[in-house]
């Protein structure tokens, strides 16, 4: 059986279910696995890339390019 089928399966068995305890379970079951898979995943950055992090936020700071923190607001607002 392919994964597509088998996430299909699931998902209908899942639907079927009428036990508030064990769908409880499974949504933590859930988050914790996105959690590990995400810090499994997760590289930080090298020295280096840090420090033209730096050095791009220095020129963008001295040529105005910037946002202040209540345009950022609006602007985060506006996505939804």
């Amino acid at each position: 059986m392919d994964l597509q089928t088998r996430k299909l399966t699931f998902v209908r068995e899942f639907l079927n279910i009428q036990n508030e305890n064990i769908v409880d379970r499974f949504e933590k079951m859930l988050k914790k696995e996105k959690s590990r898979s995400i810090e499994k995943d997760f590289q930080p950055m090298t020295l280096d890339e840090f420090y033209k992090r730096i050095d791009q936020s220095m020129l963008d700071s001295n040529n105005d390019k910037l946002t202040n923190n209540d345009e950022l607001i609006k602007e985060i607002e506006g996505w939804g």
